[in-house]
């Protein structure tokens, strides 16, 4: 498969720091960004629905407001949601550095499964915001390799 050592090692502490399943993590990352830690995508929908606002409100500038609407970094991390789960760095690209942005994404993962009591299928429709019903099923396909 090619993953570096180095990324693979920053999943599994992230992924023990959370007390989440390193494998599955590691099944998040594949699944989102390929193991590419630059790997960013502009969400129009989600920003339209949840940074928009702020923006229209003067909340944020628009700098902010469009790195919001981006998910960043290997487990593609939205701007918006990093913000409201207490990252504070200027730069929202700060999500591409793996360290960053996997102790981020943990931290948000571990949310999600905390909030459905631990059902991994429902925690992971939670993190890919419901828009792919089969999102779970393809995460966990991924998840023996690891």
């Amino acid at each position: 498969m090619g993953i570096p050592s180095n990324l693979l090692a920053l999943a599994h502490k992230a992924a023990a720091i959370q007390s989440l399943d390193p494998a599955l993590v590691c099944a998040v990352v594949e699944q989102e960004s390929g193991w590419n830690p630059w790997a960013m995508r502009y969400e129009p929908a989600f920003f339209t629905k949840y940074v928009a606002p702020l923006y229209t409100n003067n909340k944020i500038s628009a700098t902010e407001a469009w790195a919001r609407g981006f998910s960043w970094g290997l487990m593609q991390v939205m701007g918006q949601v990093a913000r409201e789960s207490g990252f504070e760095a200027t730069f929202l690209s700060s999500l591409c550095d793996a360290e960053t942005g996997l102790a981020i994404g943990c931290k948000v993962l571990r949310k999600k499964f905390d909030a459905v009591r631990g059902d991994t299928t429902q925690a992971l429709l939670a993190w890919n915001g419901g828009s792919n019903p089969t999102y779970a099923a393809q995460v966990l396909a991924r998840k023996a390799r690891y």
